[in-house]
């Protein structure tokens, strides 16, 4: 059984393997000068592979992936060729599954609120915004390395559409726990999953 989790950040779990597309760890791959790369050191296990760009992995030899917190940081377009990359690498019958925030949850939290700092809250829960434009050399490099902004946020009805179109099917909202592989225990993280969206599918 192959398990393959990208967009993995510092979570490298035994059992997986695991992708990140962080500049940081391609530079902290590098002989010699890796070990001076700024940034979080980032597990030996950890890849440095791009989903939207495709794994180095061949077609089809993939049982189950997953995701937490990737698909937002990704543009539209990129976001589709994830989802068919995604298909690509998984076997008949592999699964995909995936958690981000629910645009719809916040956006139902701010149309609620009658908080004057509700506009503010949606745009920090949603990550959408700039607090501080990044300045300097050192700001730029932050902000390129760090790519902690949301570039496209989805709810469960967008997604699925796009999951869909790329081959999924079986596309469902998925729980933390709800899926009986084991092996999902070591990659879903409770607090990821709260009050986030979680979506389970399946290439036929």
């Amino acid at each position: 059984m192959l398990y393959v989790q990208y967009g993995c950040g510092l979570a490298s779990p035994e059992g997986w393997v695991n992708f990140d597309a962080s500049p940081t760890v391609r530079m902290q791959r590098l002989p010699l000068l890796g070990a001076f790369a700024p940034g979080p050191k980032f597990p030996k296990s950890v890849r440095y592979g791009n989903i939207a760009l495709g794994l180095p992995l061949a077609d089809a030899t993939v049982d189950a992936v997953y995701c937490s917190h990737v698909l937002e940081h990704l543009a539209f377009d990129d976001l589709r060729r994830a989802l068919k990359n995604t298909f690509r690498i998984l076997r008949s019958q592999g699964v995909f599954r995936l958690v981000l925030p629910d645009l719809r949850l916040i956006a139902e939290r701010y149309v609620a609120s009658t908080a004057p700092d509700a506009a503010d809250k949606f745009m920090r829960e949603s990550l959408l915004g700039l607090t501080t434009r990044p300045k300097g050399l050192s700001g730029l490099l932050r902000s390129w390395l760090g790519n902690s902004n949301h570039l496209w946020m989805w709810d469960f009805a967008s997604l699925s559409a796009e999951l869909q179109a790329a081959g999924f099917t079986a596309i469902r909202r998925a729980a933390l726990g709800d899926y009986a592989d084991p092996e999902f225990q070591r990659v879903e993280d409770p607090e990821r999953w709260s009050n986030n969206l979680g979506i389970h599918c399946v290439k036929p």
